[in-house]
């Protein structure tokens, strides 16, 4: 997996609204001890709270803690397909069609900013006030992107910085993130007129009252569908450069002239992205490389087959545009598991339609997959793998929601929380090697003589005798464990990183 490809969320509880990362506090009230439900968004500063009433007059209060467990979950996920995947790659990306573990951290992102955006833009008192809110954040997140991903930092092993802007990456995690955030917030945001204050009974009532939002996903659909399986893609060339390689220099020509194509060669996601960006500017080490067609070791690296085909060394951005139009789909099915949340005023009508969608959602994708009308692909973000990992995403939410807000079982999810309260801080400090980066900074004799090679080997991978199980380990209890306790205590001291 590319380094840190995946991350999002929600709000905050004592710090300031948190984004990129983090998008919004959460209230859900019981003022009247009736048991009528009503959320509210706060602003930068508010608690995100569920609001419990006991006796009219006393209020206790405590976090929708889900939302974080969940964030956490897929924060974890990402560190753990970073940076265990290349020891144990059947957990990498997908070579091409199929699932893995880490095929769901994307996804997984969206959908929880998805959920957050419902409620951030749950009121928006001054139009042009969102409109500039949701413009600077995806600014910020564009930046950040660039400076992580873009090709500029080389952390953690390598301690020098900087990029050949001939060959800057455009494409990225949070840009993606940044998409998604600036489309679905958006939309949001120019409905204001046309949300309910509740909605009427009914189980497609939800639909009917934030068409709006539906509108466009089924644009999104339309235009990623059209476009996938209707672009002429024409032949086109490369030249492979890596140092010290036998085919360093050496141009390739893939042959192509088709349409509708989904396999690695011709399809209209790395077309699109070699006319708008150009090829010099996208990913250079994807995952199809570890393809049956590629190497006999597939899904594993390998050496590359005598008869492997021209564009196996090529680039591709699993980030890319066309690809991450198709993603806003995410951030839809997202927001409207927020707006479920909104409006149903029970623990078990949101948890019957949460898992209903849920469920629909797994079956759909599984269904093109396996029928082969449409495989499921991380890497061209295919509409099946969109309803497969949403509907995944629907039903381990509604998991969290009923272990920790319903049965109250919070202490044994506490370790996801503070994760995903500080996401964003270790998404960058240790999806991104920034923290190891510094740690490595300070060598003995040689660079390659630091404390966190030390630890590495001398505490796991000796200890166990493998280097595979000693490197699982080490990102288990020497990158997740550690981070989840640093995200507790800066929990208890009130410090959290937003954009």
């Amino acid at each position: 997996m590319e380094k840190g490809q995946d991350l999002a969320a929600s709000g905050g509880e004592k710090g300031p609204e948190q984004h990129a990362i983090d998008v919004a506090p959460i209230e859900v009230e019981h003022g009247d001890g009736k048991g009528d439900d009503v959320i509210h968004a706060g602003d930068d500063t508010e608690k995100e709270r569920l609001v419990i009433v006991e006796e009219p007059q006393k209020k206790k209060s405590t976090r929708v803690a889900a939302l974080d467990a969940f964030r956490g979950l897929t924060i974890v996920l990402m560190v753990l397909v970073d940076d265990a995947g290349g020891a144990y790659e059947r957990m990498d990306h997908s070579p091409w069609n199929g699932c893995t573990l880490a095929d769901f951290v994307m996804p997984f992102f969206l959908f929880i900013v998805g959920v957050a955006i419902a409620f951030a833009m749950k009121r928006v008192p001054n139009m042009g006030a969102a409109v500039k809110k949701v413009s600077v954040r995806t600014l910020k997140m564009l930046f950040w992107g660039l400076l992580l991903q873009g090709g500029y930092s080389h952390a953690p092993n390598d301690l020098a910085y900087g990029v050949d802007m001939k060959e800057i990456r455009w494409c990225g995690i949070l840009q993606r993130i940044a998409l998604v955030y600036f489309v679905v917030a958006l939309i949001e945001v120019f409905t204001i007129k046309a949300r309910p204050a509740t909605v009427r009974s009914g189980p497609y009532a939800i639909f009917d009252a934030y068409r709006w939002q539906w509108l466009g996903g089924f644009i999104v659909f339309v235009v990623y569908m059209v476009t996938t399986f209707s672009l002429y893609v024409p032949d086109w060339s490369y030249v492979y450069h890596l140092d010290g390689d036998v085919n360093d220099g050496k141009r390739f020509t893939v042959q192509c002239g088709v349409r509708g194509h989904l396999d690695p060669a011709c399809n209209a996601v790395g077309h699109v992205d070699r006319v708008v960006w150009g090829i010099n500017h996208l990913y250079s080490q994807p995952v199809w490389i570890r393809t049956k067609d590629c190497t006999f070791s597939s899904p594993e690296t390998g050496p590359l087959r005598a008869d492997a085909p021209a564009w196996c060394l090529a680039p591709f951005d699993p980030e890319g545009l066309l690809s991450s139009i198709s993603s806003i789909l995410s951030g839809t099915i997202g927001i409207h598991y927020g707006h479920v949340l909104i409006h149903f005023k029970t623990h078990k009508e949101r948890l019957k339609h949460w898992l209903s969608m849920g469920i629909s959602l797994l079956l759909l994708g599984i269904l093109l997959h396996f029928t082969k009308a449409i495989p499921i692909n991380k890497q061209l973000y295919s509409i099946s793998y969109v309803c497969f990992t949403a509907g995944a995403a629907g039903i381990v939410l509604s998991a969290f929601y009923m272990l920790i807000d319903v049965w109250g079982l919070r202490v044994p999810f506490l370790f996801l929380e503070w994760i995903g309260m500080n996401a964003m801080l270790v998404y960058v400090l240790a999806a991104q090697g920034i923290f190891a980066a510094f740690v490595n900074g300070w060598y003995y004799e040689s660079s390659d003589k630091t404390l966190v090679n030390w630890i590495q080997k001398h505490v796991f991978v000796n200890v166990w005798h493998s280097e595979r199980l000693g490197t699982l380990l080490y990102v288990i209890f020497g990158e997740i464990l550690f981070w989840g306790v640093v995200s507790g205590i800066l929990h208890k001291l009130g410090i959290y990183w937003k954009l």
